[in-house]
């Protein structure tokens, strides 16, 4: 009986600590690092008036993909929709902000569905990328969102949410070992981290940029993550991400 519960768990959670554990990722099929000539710079839980605009001037020419969360979409539709001007990829991370362990797959869906929508009324652009809150998927998630959307996580991050952090120490855990086919997570809200996050955020984006270009590497996002998530995602059954 023991085994049973243990194993039973076990398949629950799986997904859930698959950002933590690129063998499980790869098992799972689903993608932290992406085929593309360059770094994929990506940037959760926006839009943010303050944060959100601060790190678009950060950028400058440089492309990225925000994952946006749609009840902030709708507090601040002409943000989201600076972003979708800028040549930005314009991905989902949900309606509301929730941990799909805690979310039924019916309220998940709904949820989604919403937040796409959110989405295509300020911007204009229907994503077609989703990164699940706290990169946790469910047994039940993951295939759901698979009906609709391309997966991605993450192979580098800042951990800039946290509140004793730096800009320079977010742009160095970012960068650490950074190659080919890389994707930071980033954020440029707080609406779920430490207040103020996004400033220290904004601040490490060019120092990140100084880094990836001493690297020989260039920052990749618009109309290329979308694209080449779906491909990586069926590689990687043959292929190690």
């Amino acid at each position: 009986m023991k085994r049973v519960v243990l194993g039973a768990a076990a398949l629950w959670c799986g997904p859930g600590i698959a950002p933590h554990a690129p063998p499980l990722c790869r098992a799972l099929r689903i993608p932290r690092r992406l085929d593309v000539d360059g770094v994929v710079l990506t940037f959760d839980d926006g839009p943010h008036p303050e944060g959100t605009p601060a790190v678009l001037e950060a950028l400058g020419d440089a492309r990225a993909v925000f994952f946006m969360v749609g009840e902030q979409v709708e507090r601040h539709p002409a943000v989201a929709a600076e972003v979708a001007a800028a040549g930005h990829e314009i991905a989902l991370h949900g309606f509301r902000h929730r941990n799909q362990m805690r979310v039924t797959p019916r309220r998940l869906a709904d949820d989604l569905a919403r937040g796409a929508a959110a989405i295509a009324r300020a911007t204009g652009v229907e994503p077609r990328l989703y990164r699940p809150p706290y990169g946790i998927f469910t047994p039940a998630g993951l295939p759901l969102a698979r009906r609709d959307y391309d997966v991605l996580l993450w192979s580098k991050w800042g951990r800039d949410w946290r509140r004793r952090t730096s800009a320079h120490e977010i742009a160095s855990l970012a960068t650490r070992d950074l190659g080919r086919g890389d994707v930071v997570l980033l954020h440029d809200a707080d609406w779920y981290s430490a207040p103020g996050s996004h400033e220290r955020t904004a601040a490490a984006v060019p120092l990140i940029l100084n880094a990836l270009e001493r690297a020989g590497l260039q920052p990749t996002g618009s109309g290329s993550a979308a694209s080449r998530a779906s491909s990586s995602s069926a590689g990687a059954r043959s292929q190690s991400m």
